[in-house]
């Protein structure tokens, strides 16, 4: 589904947490494999404004279209992050910048060099570096909704179930415009699809596989996308992928979901 910037701009705005009752995580708390994969989420929703960093100093930065969209998915995004801050505060966690501060010191040299890259790849690849964004983003909003989506199946739990999905409402118009302009970029363009081709197959890895340690990837992957619902989640992104100009067959979430097996 498409979505114009007008429409989006009229939506977009910080999640809705009204009647949402963070209290009954007290008398029926969430299992522990349901919390460390929230921690994880907290953790990358509240580092979406350094992906914005990495975005800006390509030439996307240029189109106003693609800047206000940013503007406010970031907004988004963080507000996704607080609201699962809550309920990490509810089980008596650690949220907020006491985890975010830490996380970033952690990995401040990969933070220095990771615009400087992006900047030089889209030096040397031109407007088609744009497509690769797009589409990377795509594949990444794809999978974070499935992902929210698989957690509120397994920890069935209804205040953590309405609250995901709240939140995946919002994922559902990033994804809306991360994938028609994928779509877009990609169409008839021959180069932007070989650029794009060539970057998902070598680089692209689980989002926030890049700031979080393996074990913690490994144990969200196995635990949302494992056994046969985990795998049919995969089955439908990959299938999404394949309908993109130039993409079918890279089977991104099947190979992700094998090399994180146990």
């Amino acid at each position: 589904m498409q979505i114009d910037i007008e429409t989006y701009k009229r939506h977009a705005g910080r999640v809705s947490l009204d009647e949402i009752d963070f209290d009954a995580f007290r008398s029926r708390p969430l299992g522990e494999d349901t919390l460390r994969c929230l921690r994880y989420m907290h953790d990358i929703e509240h580092h979406t404004v350094c992906y914005l960093r990495d975005l800006l100093v390509t030439s996307a930065h240029q189109d106003h279209e693609m800047t206000t969209f940013l503007a406010l998915w970031t907004f988004e995004e963080f507000w996704h992050g607080e609201a699962i801050a809550s309920v990490l505060a509810a089980h008596g966690e650690p949220a907020g910048a006491e985890r975010i501060t830490p996380l970033r010191r952690s990995i401040r040299v990969k933070g220095r060099l990771s615009p400087l890259l992006h900047g030089l790849g889209s030096l040397v690849a031109g407007a088609s570096y744009t497509a690769v964004h797009m589409t990377w983003g795509a594949v990444n909003e794809w999978t974070t909704q499935a992902g929210y989506a698989r957690l509120a199946q397994r920890a069935d739990h209804p205040v953590l179930s309405e609250l995901l999905k709240r939140v995946m409402r919002q994922e559902g118009r990033h994804i809306d415009f991360y994938a028609s302009q994928a779509l877009r970029r990609l169409e008839g363009d021959k180069r932007a699809q070989r650029l794009t081709r060539l970057a998902l197959s070598r680089f692209w890895t689980p989002v926030g596989s890049d700031i979080m340690p393996r074990s913690e990837v490994q144990h969200l992957v196995q635990h949302l996308f494992s056994g046969p619902e985990g795998s049919a989640a995969c089955a439908r992104i990959d299938g999404r992928i394949d309908r993109l100009p130039g993409l079918a067959g890279l089977a991104l979430l099947r190979g992700a979901a094998e090399r994180y097996a146990a």
